[in-house]
């Protein structure tokens, strides 16, 4: 590490330095000297830095200040009093990350970058944002809440709720998972701030006034109740200067200490049923949740944040930790919770588990259920190899250089946010080898475990446990009330205030429609494009056991395994079972052993083992596919010849005679997939509108779209008869026999110090594989060009809307101006039609090269027909504006960074690898990167005249059924979920 431990700026004092060898940093801590500020740095060799500046956000009430904030915050500022410098910033810059959040106890505003001008110019208006925003009454109208006509000029029309977090909360709790977070958590907590909804409850957000907004901004946005993060090769002293002068500087220290409080614990066990809304189409049969849930020990004791990991990991971490097991084998319910496990992130600890898709009288049963198995362990003991195994698992998180979702650097950063803000010991959180140490002895002790489980589980009164039922009316009554309120509202309005809603909206729509000169605003140009693309060196070598790809790359002691196979010709009905049959794959018995045993085998030597079909079009032409299925393994290099030889066995030796196994996976699948659409809907809605597209569009939406979701759905129904779950049965097995047959190759990622070693293991593992058949024909796809018209249903409050257009492939020369086409219109048009004046959370557009369309999308969307029409309308605006040529540098600036997005040394290899098996050579790639940057104005009206052609568009909803009206007007299919 070349940085100095003790170099700190004049305004701050350098506490302490930590040097942490298995993350490859070290962390420093300093204080600002006038206001109190900790600043934490992680000193990294790496150019990708990162920032982050959090606040303690408090709130006891569920209007959902400091969500509204959050978003109001970064919609101008003292030195930047442009109308949205955050969205503007994004479009000017080379970001790796750029975003903010509001959590239960804390906000967040972190960005990533490589480019050192890009970090100090995102710096520049991060800071000005978080201290000096300006908080213009119209930006919390837009961006919180506000009352509007439904005719903007006629007070005797209907009055509504109009704002974007008011339309964001009402999608992100029409999700059962949310809604059940939620309500588990106003019980665990009946006094603290986590009793209620930061995000704020859509019922309660129109209860926050601007006064309160304002009076939470000026004591929590205050540097005394301030966290700096950063990470790094920017040294921590350079980063203070520009704390300094950008903020800090101008600040005193502010009497403030916001703090989570101690609850008051239960004396007795509570039990409470409470409900969630359900279309009506999707009935209520076996959709009721029980989740127990119990208040643990405080997260900032790092001696019990470890064992109350370890515990978590042990009873739950797979199917065959024990309480796992025996939550999927039960009757009672359809699979496991998703709440189950541990939540470590709150000042004090919880510990879920429970059940989904249980009967509404199932609650006794699933105390009964997990308490008797609890006992039994605190009874007998857990198996040793079951605490090895969580052991294990922590140590190989601890060393993965992670980086694919997130830089990597900010996902440290993440993990030692929550212990900061609870001003807890972050170093300890990151450097885990003393607990690691630690637990090892601790383990020796056969009674450890059950100790805890009597301490924490069995002994402990403050416990939940919640039944939450579904209720077909519920959703009813919820917009009954809300009508009803605001016809109450509406009586009671002089005709002085009347006059004045409608001029606030009026005000706001000229804002939103005003033109700010975005030279206020740092960016980045062209000229600060990096040239080339990373060179990732491949070595391709031909062995007795296959081809065999090795990248050497940092892992940091780890190696990443896969085997990969052409997807044989399949027939029909062996194509349809291939999702299920990838997903079930390594979660069954191998050889002798049972499912529970291979689980545990896995949890010992590897960090997962997963499989996956990866299917591409042409390059050339979207009508031709290539397909393969991967098995994927990692692990720590001392692991590497177990890893293998499960990964053999696993590949030639799966068996499928578990039955009921195979029944509790596919309930638990189905599950997963049901709880998960409103999270997904806009990407569900466009897979649905470019579904006819092309042949793996088309494969995608029956596989994990929306009508894969609902053939297993429906297909779960048939289970209870053996002769249907013995018929897929046979199709895995048919499956087996041709993958086991087809051609195959090798992925291995490792150390370039390990490669001799890593090779000769997998070749001698591999040696006495069966031959492949060389002349096995590959999978192919009939042709499809089809238009789609359709409005799915599913029990949510808003809409995601999609719009697709038929266009051309990844290699065609029109590709490169229809990308930048989906940036300028994003940001110029449908950023403020949608978001901004149409309240939905989000709305962009893409040009996809796999299916060959153009895909207009919105996001938690409090209309339909409007944001359809508004999709036409950003066409009609390109071809008959006069518009700005910044616009066009903006988005390709914006092509070009997700380019270069973040990745991990593994993900890179993997990255560069299938680029190459799909015949995106690095050369295709830099032309395509030099196309982008020669996109003009004229492209983009030549491309949009083009293909964007009204009645050419597909369009697929995902809506509820109270819109089958708009659907019959707009000649839509009704599909239910």
């Amino acid at each position: 590490m070349t940085q100095s431990s003790t170099n700190a700026h004049p305004a701050f004092t350098w506490l302490r330095s930590h040097n942490i060898p298995s993350l490859q940093i070290e962390m420093q801590e300093f204080e600002h000297n006038k206001t109190g500020a900790k600043h934490f740095h992680l000193a990294a060799d790496n150019p990708e830095n990162v920032f982050l500046v959090a606040l303690r956000t408090l709130p006891m009430d569920s209007k959902g200040v400091a969500h509204i904030l959050e978003h109001t915050a970064l919609c101008g500022s003292e030195k930047y009093p442009v109308r949205d410098p955050f969205f503007t910033m994004i479009r000017r810059s080379l970001n790796t990350f750029m975003n903010a959040f509001t959590s239960s106890d804390c906000t967040a505003y972190p960005f990533a970058t490589r480019n050192r001008k890009d970090f100090n110019n995102l710096l520049q208006v991060y800071l000005d944002a978080v201290f000096f925003s300006n908080l213009h009454e119209l930006d919390f109208a837009q961006e919180g809440h506000r009352l509007a006509f439904s005719e903007d000029d006629n007070p005797a029309s209907e009055l509504q709720y109009k704002g974007v977090v008011y339309n964001e909360m009402k999608g992100a709790m029409s999700s059962p998972v949310a809604r059940l977070w939620q309500t588990m958590s106003s019980y665990l907590f009946p006094g603290t701030t986590y009793h209620y909804n930061s995000g704020g409850e859509p019922a309660h957000i129109p209860d926050l006034s601007y006064a309160e907004l304002k009076q939470f901004y000026k004591t929590h946005y205050h540097p005394s109740n301030a966290i700096f993060m950063t990470y790094g090769d920017i040294p921590a002293d350079e980063l203070q200067a520009d704390f300094e002068e950008l903020a800090l500087a101008r600040f005193d220290r502010l009497p403030v200490h916001f703090s989570a409080g101690e609850e008051k614990r239960y004396l007795a066990p509570v039990r409470v049923q409470e409900s969630y809304a359900v279309d009506p189409e999707e009935g209520v049969d076996k959709q009721t949740h029980v989740v127990m849930g119990w208040l643990l020990g405080e997260s900032t004791d790092l001696t019990e944040l470890y064992r109350a990991q370890l515990l978590s990991s042990v009873l739950l971490d797979n199917s065959a930790s024990p309480l796992m097991q025996a939550l999927e084998t039960s009757a009672i319910g359809q699979a496991p919770s998703p709440l189950c496990g541990l939540e470590d992130n709150n000042r004090e600890m919880s510990f879920l588990c429970g059940l989904e898709g249980c009967d509404p009288d199932a609650a006794a049963a699933t105390e009964k259920l997990v308490l008797d198995t609890l006992n039994e362990l605190a009874e007998n003991g857990v198996d040793a190899s079951h605490v090895e195994s969580a052991l294990h698992q922590l140590e190989l998180h601890q060393r993965e250089i992670s980086g694919d979702g997130a830089p990597y650097g900010l996902q440290l950063l993440m993990t030692g946010l929550p212990t900061v803000v609870h001003r807890g010991d972050p170093f300890e959180v990151l450097d885990i080898e003393p607990a690691l140490a630690q637990l090892r002895e601790d383990i020796k002790d056969p009674q450890f475990i059950p100790g805890l489980i009597k301490r924490w589980l069995l002994s402990n009164q403050h416990r939940v446990t919640l039944t939450l039922t579904p209720d077909t009316e519920l959703a009813n009554r919820e917009i009954l009330a809300e009508t009803s309120k605001l016809a109450s509202i509406q009586a009671r309005l002089s005709d002085e205030e009347k006059a004045a809603i409608i001029d606030l909206n009026k005000r706001l729509d000229e804002r939103q429609m005003q033109e700010d000169d975005p030279g206020m605003l740092p960016k980045v140009t062209l000229d600060d494009v990096p040239a080339e693309l990373p060179n990732i060196p491949a070595e391709d070598l031909d062995t007795d056991i296959g081809p065999v790809s090795w990248y050497a790359q940092g892992t940091n002691g780890l190696v990443y395994q896969q085997v990969i196979v052409d997807l044989p010709e399949l027939e029909e009905d062996l194509l349809s079972a291939l999702p299920w049959f990838s997903t079930l794959y390594p979660e069954l018995g191998v050889g002798d052993e049972t499912y529970a045993e291979i689980q545990s085998r896995q949890a010992a030597v590897t960090g997962g083992m997963n499989c996956f079909a990866s299917m591409r079009s042409a390059l050339e032409d979207e009508q031709n596919m290539k397909a393969v299925l991967v098995l994927s393994s990692k692990s720590l290099v001392a692991r590497h010849s177990e890893m293998s030889q499960l990964h053999y066995d696993s590949f030639f030796k799966v068996r499928f005679d578990e039955k009921q196994r195979i029944r509790e996976l596919l309930n638990q699948l189905s599950a997963r997939q049901l709880s998960n659409v409103t999270g997904r809907g806009h990407s569900l809605a466009v897979s649905a509108a470019s579904s006819g597209m092309s042949p793996t569009a088309q494969l995608g939406h029956q596989f994990t779209g929306l009508a894969g979701i609902r053939r297993l759905k429906q297909f779960i129904k048939s289970l209870d008869d053996d002769s249907q779950l013995d018929a897929l049965i046979d199709k895995f097995q048919r499956i087996h026999k041709l993958i086991t047959q087809a051609p195959r190759r090798f992925l291995l990622i490792g150390e370039a110090a390990q490669r001799d070693e890593l090779l000769q293991t997998l070749q001698q593992t591999w040696q006495q594989a069966p031959a492949a058949d060389a002349a096995q024909a590959a999978l192919t796809l009939p042709t499809t060009r089809e238009p789609v018209r359709e409005l799915w249903t599913t029990n949510t409050q808003v809409q995601f809307c999609a719009k697709a257009y038929p266009t051309v492939p990844g290699g065609h020369d029109d590709h490169p101006a229809l990308c930048v086409l989906a940036g300028v219109l994003r940001n110029a048009y449908l950023h403020r039609a949608i978001r901004e004046q149409g309240g939905a959370y989000g709305a962009g557009a893409e040009q996809d090269p796999m299916s060959a369309s153009f895909r207009f999308f919105s996001y938690r969307d409090p209309r339909l027909e409007e944001t359809l029409q508004d999709f036409d309308g950003s066409v009609d605006w390109m071809l008959n504006e006069e518009l700005h040529e910044r616009l066009v540098e903006e988005s390709i600036l914006g092509v070009i960074s997700s380019m270069d997005r973040s990745v991990s040394p593994s993900g890179a290899a993997k990255q560069e690898y299938y680029n190459r098996l799909f015949g995106r050579t690095r050369e295709s790639r830099m032309a395509f990167r030099q196309a982008i940057l020669g996109v003009t104005l004229d492209d983009l009206r030549r491309v949009a005249e083009k293909y964007l052609r009204p009645e050419l568009g597909s369009v697929a909803v995902v809506s509820n059924s109270g819109q089958a009206a708009v659907a019959e007007k707009l000649q839509l299919t009704v599909q239910a979920l």
